[in-house]
């Protein structure tokens, strides 16, 4: 055997895949109410990308482990105008891309075969993170309350810690549920890092887009200081750049843990050095541009979630934030089938929940950043199907 254990044995596509595939090579019209890549979501904003603003002219190469001064400064401007917190741009540390910032934590804080905690549901890519780095992750179940509030299940999340745990990871707002993290899951949250000698790894990427129709408000991990506590976030969802990949790791907790991390942190980034130089100077004035590419993303998932609203009769469950929307569909109905009959049958692609780990299986995920037209159409064609499976 050639090849790492780590990797799958098999990746030929699944079902689904093989039809999209399919229809896609014979030239049929796609409706995707699943897209989550802004750049091809029709926004019409366009923040002017300046490599040589803030640079040395003679273009030097001066690599910095932790991330040039001037971007993490612009970084810590952005956290305190957001009112999240004051935070010491000291305490910053660059990235490309969020997933590499996983990459370092689970390579500081484990070893082969220790576990980490991720929340389910919650997007998959955390399983092929983990594994890559010989790493076995480990759910802990969010459930959803009377008033259709999803929160950390923290007797599910007590009875998955082992001797092998070596970090919880939340997702604040969570994705697909949109749910936030409260300041009392916070510092419950903190109290059992602290009992068993665990980090706490909190991705903020979604932190920006509250849903100004719900009573919930955004807490950031950033000032927290009862554990040792890693925030990450990026212009993949700040900026609606993902192309950009600029990322953060923001550490803070108990001294001398919080040292020690940030020392082991550095030394693990000036291995790779994969920051963009011309992307770190480019920062400050990207973030300039923060409320005007905000404001439209906003109005599109307000747009859409009314949208949802009127289409389907129902509204859909509840959002405190981020850009996904949850579809309950009747009992009857499973995930997967309803979304293979609508790719078949309509061209119309909608994630199941089973992607995400919903233990349910009638929940589908759309997302809320698709252009309205094709919103409004999809949700037509799904409302057609589900009146044909009465």
């Amino acid at each position: 055997m050639f090849f790492s254990s780590r990797l799958p044995k098999s990746l030929e596509p699944n079902e689904f895949t093989k039809i999209l595939e399919e229809k896609r090579a014979t030239g049929q019209k796609i409706l995707d109410l699943s897209q989550s890549n802004p750049t091809t979501a029709g926004f019409t904003f366009a923040p002017a990308i300046n490599p040589s603003s803030g640079s040395d002219p003679t273009g030097h190469y001066q690599p910095s482990a932790q991330g040039m001064f001037a971007t993490r400064e612009a970084i810590r401007e952005y956290y305190q105008n957001n009112g999240h917190g004051s935070i010491d741009g000291d305490d910053l540390l660059l990235t490309a891309g969020t997933s590499e910032a996983y990459s370092f934590l689970f390579k500081l804080l484990t070893d082969p075969g220790d576990e980490i905690l991720i929340p389910a549901p919650s997007y998959p890519l955390f399983d092929f993170l983990a594994t890559l780095e010989n790493v076995r992750p480990s759910r802990y179940m969010l459930c959803e309350d009377d008033a259709g509030h999803w929160r950390i299940d923290f007797t599910s999340l007590e009875q998955e810690i082992c001797r092998l745990t070596r970090a919880i990871v939340v997702v604040n707002p969570n994705n697909p549920t949109g749910s936030y993290m409260t300041a009392e899951e916070l510092q419950k949250l903190s109290q059992l890092c602290q009992a068993h000698d665990l980090a706490l790894i909190v991705d903020e990427v979604f932190l920006d887009y509250a849903n100004p129709g719900t009573s919930a408000k955004p807490v950031s991990a950033i000032t927290n200081t009862a554990a040792l506590t890693f925030t990450l976030s990026g212009f993949s969802k700040v900026l609606a750049l993902p192309q950009v990949k600029l990322s953060w790791i923001q550490v803070n907790g108990p001294e001398p843990q919080k040292a020690m991390a940030k020392q082991r942190l550095e030394f693990l980034a000036d291995t790779y050095l994969s920051v963009n130089s011309m992307i770190q100077h480019a920062a400050a004035s990207l973030l300039s541009c923060r409320g005007d590419i905000q404001r439209e993303i906003l109005g599109r998932i307000r747009t859409n979630e009314s949208l949802l609203q009127s289409h389907m009769g129902v509204a859909p469950a509840l959002r405190e934030g981020g850009w996904y929307a949850i579809i309950n569909l009747p009992e009857h109905i499973s995930d997967e089938q309803c979304c293979l009959d609508l790719l078949m049958e309509s061209s119309l692609i909608v994630h199941p929940g089973f992607f995400y780990d919903f233990v349910e299986n009638n929940r589908i995920v759309v997302s809320l950043i698709t252009p309205e037209e094709e919103f409004r159409q999809g949700l037509l064609l799904l409302r057609s199907y589900l009146k044909s499976q009465h």
